[in-house]
Formats: C-alpha cells, structure tokens, sequence
C-alpha cells in the first residue's frame, strides 16, 4: 500500500480519529457522529462485499436525497468499487437504460412506479434493497469488510450526464478526482471549521454533490432533506444552523416567499447576494465563491468547476480563471493551441478530472485525443489569461440550472407516431433562463395537438426536458445530417444559450 494514497475510506478513517465527537450527517432523525458513521460504512461494506460487490463492481441508488447516498458511496469506496446515484426523476424506460448500461450488483431503492416498472423491463441479476427498514436491517446484520488495497486513481462515483447522442453516458470519478475537487472548491469557497451545508439539491447532480464531498472532505456536518420543500429548507437552516446550501434563483424566491414573516432565522447561511429581501435575512458571505456568484465554468467530467470567477474577478472572461488544480488549453481541431482571443474547444487535464466513461471505450478515446480532456465546450482565452466560455459545440439548453439536450428531446418527439421529424431549441424564459421549443413536422395525413405531444414527450423522458410550446412546420433545415439550428433559433425565437 502506498504511503501516499488517500482515499475517501481514508479521509472518514481520520475523521473518526480527529473528530471523535464531531456530527457527520443528520437526515430527519438520523444525527450521526463520525464514529458511528465510519462503522456503518464498514458493515454496509461488508453487505455489499457479501453480495458480490468486488473491485470494480457497480452499486446503484435509485431514490431522493438521503445520508444513505453517502453511505453507500463511502462503502463502495472501500471495497474498490463504483457507486451511482440516478436521477430518480426518470421515466422507467431511462431508468431502465441506466439498469441495463451499468449493470449493477446491488440496487438500493425507494418505491417508486417508474423504478417497478424499469425492474420489469430489464434481465439483471442483482441484489435489491429496499431503502428504509429493510436497508437498516441489511446494515445490522452485516459483518464489517475487512480493509482491502484500493487505489486512490480506482473510479469510486458515476455521474450519468452528456446524453448529446439521446442517451446518457456514466461519468468516472476517482477518490483523488474528487478529493482534489474539494480542495479546490475549499479554497475559492473558504471553508473553514464547523461549515454546514444542507443537501436540498439532487445529489445525482455534481453541482450537489461537490459541496457535499467538500464539507465531508474539511468534516463538517451534512444535512439531508429528499427533495427542495421552501418551508423545510428554511426550518433546516434554522435549527442546523447551515452555512450554505444547494440554491439558485427560483430556490431563493420560494425561501423568500416561505420565510416573509421571519419565522426562521437563516442568518447563518453565508451565500450569495440575490435580492433587498433575501439580503436581509441571510449574510452575504464575501469569499471568492459567492462575491462572484458562484461564477465559473464545469462540468460533472471535471468533478464540478474547471475554471473559477472567484480566481478572475475583475477579469475579462467571465468564467474566471483555472481550479489550482488543473491547466487548460485552448485548442484547435487539430489540437493545436489557438492564440489569446480565439475562440476553440476547452481542454483540459489535472487532478480533479473524470477517469472516462463508464463502457464507452470509443468515446473515451476520442475525449482524450492528444492527452487533453475535450469537453466538447468552446471558449476563448482572453489576453489577461482569464477565460470566456462560448457554448457547447453541440447545442444545450439550461433550464432552471438543469442541462437540457435536444438530441434526447428530439429522440422522445420522433417517437410519436404521427412525428416524422423534430428539432428542438432553447427560448428566453424570464424564470428559468431558458425553456425548450419543438418545432415538429408530422407525417402525410397524420393529426397531433401540442398538449399531445407534450404529454408523450412526459412519458418518454423526465417532465422537466418536456418542451414547453410547440410548433408545427413542413420540414427542419438541416446542415448536413444535423438540424440547422442557427436558422431554426432565427425562425422561431431561439436564444440566452449558455455562455451568451
């Protein structure tokens, strides 16, 4: 074993020994030292280890927030295996690719319809564990896994994201990945003893779950809640006394509107300025992370932020300048440096890079190209070294902070059966930035109303890539094989495309 090895099994084993008395985790009425939380991650580990959950082996979530999330990925990390948590806001049949893509060993989830009926659309010998009273049961009995060699490069977390080709592909991130990224994050965010950040995001999302592995990495305490409720998070502020939280700008209006009458007190939240409002009820925290407003740019192959605003402010790239842990490049096509003030793809390599994706050796091969992670992003170095971030090369729409991909959109849309063709696009959306537009070409004598496609697309994919309006039209123009989406977002209103 080296000595310089850390892992996230390393990094809890000294918790227990420096922070003896310290609360690791609180989720309703689970509070949990970091001890006790080391020895359930030994029992679990065994559980799994007892299942057949080996080096390499794949650990799969399938419910809202929960400690267990955490568990169960500090348990994967010490026996060398991967653990995912899924967006559990899929369709059965996206659940079912998620089922069939990765394989898992043992499933852990929470009743859900989608995830009965995904169980019954895929042939997979696993182990499946209820979460609740049949889980805790499952740790209980357990005997702890003996320490095993594990190496701080082995993939530990699986992050599904990128679905531009209409499927999502699972994002490798190792224990020093991901370590490295809490450093990172530690510093531009100035982390100190005691920091509380309370789970309210989804933590199949990276932006969730870079927080909650930096506040784990620094032992502070992590707060749980399963989903974003305005009146909870605002009670749970108050009587953890968190410091930050997983929040944008919806998320804020909610606490605001839930808290008018002051009932909490959300002075400890240190976060972000927003609104007269919201200032007055939290503390504008001053550290690089929030003076910038949490401004950079990521992405869930690079552990969560690349580039940092806090690191360039005053800068004229608005994405700031490089994570102390890694150094990017500007390259060409031909994986050329491009001269300051040219726009080409961000590239990039260092410590807090993803280890590939999960089966998909052609892909890989292709994303590192020259020894470079492409992210298939453009940007622009400006001539004060900071960075600008253009767009994805292949179009994107974020909605609410939440990636949306038209090939996926599109793949639901072309299923309809009166839909012989489909493009969809990004709109401005006062609220949510941006919202998705179909523009949908039926076949020869077919008839479909909006409200029908809409509600197939809800069925097909998760309701929030749902398109929001509908138009009809006689063809899409193409460039080549592709939609044309310049002249389709000319047409039909398109436009606040990330990074413009």
């Amino acid at each position: 074993m080296s000595v310089h090895r850390l892992t996230l099994g390393d990094v809890l084993g000294e918790h227990r020994r420096g922070r003896p008395h310290g609360t690791a985790v609180v989720d309703g009425d689970v509070r949990l030292t970091y001890p006790e939380l080391d020895d359930r991650v030994d029992r679990l580990a065994g559980a799994l280890a007892a299942d057949g959950v080996t080096s390499g082996g794949r650990v799969l979530w399938l419910g809202q927030n929960s400690f267990r999330v955490l568990e169960l990925l500090l348990a994967c990390g010490r026996l060398g295996a991967i653990f995912c948590p899924a967006n559990w806001r899929q369709t059965a049949d996206e659940l079912a690719h998620v089922l069939d893509d990765l394989t898992p060993t043992v499933v852990v989830w929470e009743e859900s319809e989608a995830v009965e009926k995904a169980r019954g659309q895929v042939s997979l010998d696993a182990r499946w564990v209820r979460s609740g009273e049949e889980y805790e049961s499952y740790v209980a009995a357990a005997v702890p896994a003996p320490e095993a060699e594990v190496a701080a490069d082995a993939p530990v977390l699986a992050l599904y994201t990128a679905a531009f080709d209409g499927r999502p592909n699972a994002a490798l991130l190792s224990h020093s990945a991901l370590i490295a990224h809490s450093m990172s994050l530690l510093h531009v965010r100035q982390m100190e003893d005691g920091f509380t950040f309370l789970a309210c995001g989804p933590l199949f999302h990276v932006g969730t779950m870079m927080f909650t592995l930096a506040t784990f990495q620094i032992g502070g305490k992590l707060v749980f809640t399963p989903a974003f409720d305005p009146a909870e998070v605002c009670r749970l502020i108050d009587a953890e006394k968190c410091t930050q939280a997983f929040l944008f700008g919806p998320m804020i209006d909610g606490l605001v509107e839930a808290n008018k009458d002051r009932t909490y007190d959300l002075s400890s939240l240190r976060f972000v300025s927003h609104s007269p409002e919201w200032d007055a009820m939290i503390t504008v925290d001053d550290s690089p992370w929030c003076a910038s407003k949490m401004g950079g740019y990521g992405q869930t192959e690079v552990g969560g932020m690349l580039t940092f605003l806090g690191l360039g402010m005053g800068g004229k790239g608005f994405a700031g300048r490089s994570s102390p842990l890694v150094h990017v490049r500007i390259l060409d096509a031909s994986g050329e440096e491009v001269a300051p003030g040219e726009v080409g793809e961000i590239c990039a390599r260092g410590q807090s890079l993803f280890s590939g994706y999960w089966n998909r050796p052609e892909l890989n091969a292709a994303k590192t190209a020259g020894g470079w992670h492409h992210t298939g992003d453009l940007g622009r170095r400006e001539e004060d070294g900071t960075i600008t971030f253009i767009g994805p090369k292949l179009r994107m729409i974020k909605s609410a902070n939440e990636n949306i991909y038209p090939a996926e959109v599109e793949r639901a849309l072309k299923s309809h059966p009166s839909v012989t063709d489909a493009a969809v696009i990004g709109v401005p959306d006062d609220r949510f930035g941006q919202s998705p537009k179909a523009i949908v070409v039926l076949a020869e004598g077919a008839k479909a109303t909006a409200e029908e496609i809409i509600e197939h697309v809800r069925g097909q994919i998760a309701s929030y890539k749902k398109p929001r309006d509908v138009e009809f039209a006689d063809s899409i123009p193409k460039k080549g094989f592709t939609p044309d989406y310049d002249a389709l977002d000319a047409q039909y209103g398109g436009g606040a495309y990330p990074g413009t």
